[in-house]
């Protein structure tokens, strides 16, 4: 890219400024002009080709890092990521809007989709009765076709009948659910925690078995209750959980 093609910021717009740094530098990187591991170029070169302050391109480069895109190294510079969801702070999102969300085309294979019944950490998960009728939809994820992690979901029966009647899952399980059911998730609630790759899995998301890995559960709910239970197991060299930690308030008496 020369400069003179370099996309420049527009004060007219009502779009601050740093926000349209920021998508431009994800035009830049889903072009394929940045790659995978290139260092893009240093600060004062950004803002010498975009016209911003240091301010205004450190904010937006600190969202692109906070989201996955980039990746800073001490004393090294910049670098665009290799393909990695991070889970932190964010909205409610089907995994094809978070893998959207950092420039990363998501794909989907699908492993299984067939009705099975609740054990009892689904029966717990979803509200229902150990035994009770669920669909089990399995499948492995990808970004930029590499894999990332593989989910199996189970929804409640009851909830969607006919459901492997509709035909083979295409795309987001989400957006299919509103679509046919009418269901439109409002919370998830999710834990973390750290685990291996099992005998099953491993082949799949081309990791031996038994490496770490990040089991990952989800419970989601809309207006009637919790209708989707997933356990997802995650490559931990393509998945990453931030955290933003803030002080207590401390009381003005106590301060020292």
């Amino acid at each position: 890219m020369t400069e003179a093609s370099f996309p420049q910021p527009d004060r007219r717009r009502p779009e601050p400024l740093w926000f349209q740094v920021e998508e431009a530098i994800r035009a830049i990187i889903k072009s394929g002009e940045w790659a995978t591991g290139d260092q893009i170029p240093a600060e004062d070169r950004l803002c010498a080709l975009f016209g911003v302050s240091r301010i205004t391109l450190r904010h937006a480069l600190r969202n692109l890092e906070e989201s996955g895109l980039l990746r800073r190294e001490h004393g090294r510079g910049t670098f665009v990521r290799s393909t990695t969801l991070v889970a932190g702070t964010r909205e409610l999102t089907s995994f094809t809007q978070e893998m959207g969300n950092i420039g990363v085309v998501a794909g989907s294979r699908l492993l299984d989709c067939s009705l099975t019944t609740a054990d009892a950490a689904a029966a717990a998960a979803l509200e229902i009765d150990e035994g009770d009728p669920v669909v089990r939809i399995r499948r492995l994820r990808l970004g930029n076709n590499e894999p990332i992690g593989i989910q199996t979901a189970q929804l409640a029966g009851a909830r969607v009948p006919g459901f492997l009647d509709s035909g083979l899952l295409q795309g987001s399980l989400y957006e299919a659910l509103e679509r046919r059911y009418g269901i439109v998730a409002m919370e998830a609630r999710e834990s973390y925690r750290v685990g291996t790759v099992p005998v099953a899995d491993a082949d799949l998301l081309g990791l031996a078995v038994g490496t770490p890995a990040f089991i990952v559960e989800r419970v989601s709910i809309d207006e009637r209750g919790p209708f989707e239970f997933t356990i997802s197991v995650m490559r931990g060299d393509r998945y990453e959980i931030r955290s933003t930690l803030r002080a207590g308030r401390v009381p003005p008496n106590t301060r020292s």
